[in-house]
């Protein structure tokens, strides 16, 4: 069974999704998204359940047949200060606020969000794999916040962040542990797991 298109009956529903929450280094990035009412797309999934290729061919036929959408990158200094959660929230609102078709109604994947104006929302645990408009800003959020990590890999080869894209692996904690975060880290976030920094 495929996913719904949308989760009122209001034309102009956005989807609303990020991606980056638990990365130890870049941006979390949000993407919000209006889909047309006859949208439909075979493939179109929550975005971990796609291959990469497939994500990028999706956010093609998205970008082009979208009514309209969004993508924000919030930096890490922001991610510090005022801490993760406050910082997707703010990433969504500024993707919804840059839509050139003002939402009637906010569909958002997961459970936390604060009202945006007035305009009425739900949250939707694992919404990503259950409506288009969510679905569509999942896949936007992940590929565009995937290229930022694989151009400032550029920068930083030691960090593998083409690869892991910023997330706790191994690799990535043991290059921090030789040689220090970056301004690309998220401060308030633990790094290295405090067995690993010991001098034993």
């Amino acid at each position: 069974m495929g996913l719904k298109g949308k989760y009122s009956r209001l034309q102009h529903e956005a989807g609303t999704d990020e991606a980056g929450r638990g990365c130890l280094a870049g941006p979390v990035t949000a993407a919000a998204v209006i889909l047309p009412d006859d949208f439909r797309h075979p493939h179109l999934n929550d975005s971990k359940q796609l291959s990469k290729k497939k994500r990028e061919e999706l956010r093609v036929i998205i970008e082009r047949e979208a009514l309209t959408f969004a993508v924000i990158h919030t930096p890490p200094a922001v991610i510090d200060e005022i801490n993760i959660l406050k910082a997707s929230i703010k990433s969504m609102d500024e993707a919804l606020a840059q839509l050139t078709t003002p939402p009637e109604f906010i569909a958002v994947d997961g459970n936390k969000f604060t009202p945006f104006g007035n305009i009425p929302h739900a949250c939707i645990i694992k919404g990503d794999g259950k409506y288009l408009n969510i679905a569509a800003a999942s896949v936007l959020a992940k590929t565009y916040r995937d290229e930022f990590m694989e151009n400032i890999s550029l920068e930083h080869p030691e960090y593998q962040w083409s690869k892991n894209k910023g997330y706790p692996t191994r690799e990535h904690r043991d290059a921090i542990l030789k040689f220090g975060p970056t301004a690309y880290h998220r401060k308030s976030f633990r790094l290295i797991p405090e067995q690993l920094s010991l001098d034993l």
